[in-house]
């Protein structure tokens, strides 16, 4: 006997935000293993901070803030990044509102 399962409505339903965020970063992959976090977006990026997760090593000297077009550099080393690495980029809006990147290699 088949059994079927009913799927319903979650009982909590998120109101709508409005259009998505654009994340206000490009990366700048030409010279690894330096990678360069531009500031695309319009606004100053302020508490600017460049972590790592897995098995590589990172060297960041993060600004405390970040102007439109300006840079962030990390060099980021160690063996197959593209296996277990992923870059955190965590930066703080002009309304205060807390973001986090995640940047796979």
């Amino acid at each position: 006997m088949v059994r079927f399962r009913v799927l319903r409505r979650p009982l909590s339903v998120r109101p709508d935000r409005g259009l998505a965020y654009r994340v206000p970063w490009r990366v700048d992959r030409s010279a690894p293993p330096v990678y360069r976090l531009v500031n695309t977006g319009h606004d100053v990026l302020r508490g600017v901070s460049v972590s790592v997760s897995g098995r590589a090593r990172l060297r960041v000297s993060a600004p405390a803030s970040v102007a439109p077009g300006d840079a962030v550099s990390a060099t980021v080393s160690g063996p197959e990044l593209e296996r277990d690495t992923v870059m955190v980029v965590r930066w703080f809006q002009p309304d205060g509102l807390e973001y986090l990147w995640h940047v796979s290699f």
